[in-house]
Formats: C-alpha cells, structure tokens, sequence
C-alpha cells in the first residue's frame, strides 16, 4: 500500500483499492477503529474523485456502514445506509444488485434497533424482486427469506416465521443438500421458531 501511494499517489484508483483491502482485513479481524478510518479516507476520496454516485463510491459507504454497524452505531450505519440505497435507487434502479444489497443491509440496520416494521418492509421487498429476478432458488432469494422470517420472529408472529422458514428450508434441502451448511443453518433456525411456539 506505501509502494503505491509513493508511486502513483494517494488518489490512484490502485492505491485506493490497497487501502480499501486493508481495510477489509481489519474488519475480519474485529478491529473496527483500524478499518473505519482507513474506510472514512477512501470513501472520501473515490466521492471527490469519482462522484457520490459511483459504483465505487457506494460500495466504499457500505462498507464504512457495515463496520459502523459492528460497533453498535447504529445511526451512523443508518444515515449511510440510506444515502447508499437511495443514491443507487436513482442511479441503477430499484432492482440493482447494489441496490437491494444496500436495502437488505439497511433492514439489518432497522432490526438490530427493534423497528421492526421498517425491517419488514424493506425485507419483503428484498425478497419479492429477488425471487422475481433472480428465482426462488437463489441463494440472494434464500437469504432474504430467512432474513425476513427472523424479522417475523423476532415480533412473535410464530405462524409467518414457521411457513417461510421451513419453504427455505425446503428449497435449501433440494437444491443444496441436505448436509449443506446453509442447509444446516435453515434446520436450526426452523428449530428455534418451533421451542417459540411451544413456548407460547
């Protein structure tokens, strides 16, 4: 990364991208101060250099959000999270890769603050053009099924969580087997929504 900032400067799309893995690292590794200000300098630079609507830019606050979001900063993760899904909104439209990742990240953002009716209707809405674009047997469409069936369960609505948690199941099993680990995560989370509802 030194290498590249001494010789092609500090703006250089390939030095950028150095800091931008380094910060990945640190990320990996739990050493959120670290990433976030090696996150912070690249976003900044990609926006003055590139745009705030560049792809690249975008990605760059996503993932200052996503780091914001590990330290519990939850309204910091979400001012970034919503610029990130409204800018690629207008840019790409709703149905964008990018788009609907920054939207299912922003629903994670409204869960883990128990605002759970902005949750769901960010993750139906994930899951709905996913299903539509992608198919019901994808895993982005899988994630997003199990994503909202937390988001059910989390409010106590057992009945909603059981019957999309076991369709994933279900299409997990047949698709990838019944040994797979997604497979295996699908199992468990069903398992943990029916000692709920017994529980009721």
């Amino acid at each position: 990364m030194e290498i590249r900032k001494t010789k092609l400067g500090a703006d250089h799309p390939s030095t950028l991208t150095s800091i931008a893995n380094l910060a990945s690292m640190l990320w990996n590794q739990g050493r959120w101060e670290e990433a976030e200000k090696l996150g912070v300098q690249v976003m900044e630079i990609r926006k003055t250099k590139l745009g705030a609507d560049h792809p690249s830019t975008l990605i760059s606050m996503a993932n200052l959000a996503s780091t914001l979001w590990n330290q519990g900063r939850w309204e910091e993760a979400e001012k970034l999270g919503v610029q990130v899904m409204e800018t690629s909104k207008t840019k790409f439209g709703a149905d964008h890769p990018l788009t609907l990742t920054s939207m299912a990240n922003l629903a994670s953002t409204y869960r883990n603050q128990g605002r759970w009716e902005e949750a769901e209707k960010l993750g139906v809405q994930v899951m709905e053009i996913r299903k539509t674009k992608l198919g019901a047997d994808h895993p982005s469409t899988l994630t997003s099924m199990a994503n909202l069936a937390s988001t059910y369960q989390k409010q106590g609505r057992w009945e909603e969580a059981e019957e999309l948690q076991a369709k994933e199941l279900e299409i997990c099993t047949r698709v990838l087997g019944p040994k797979h680990p997604d497979t295996l995560i699908s199992m468990e989370n069903l398992a943990f929504i029916w000692k709920g509802t017994y529980k009721r």
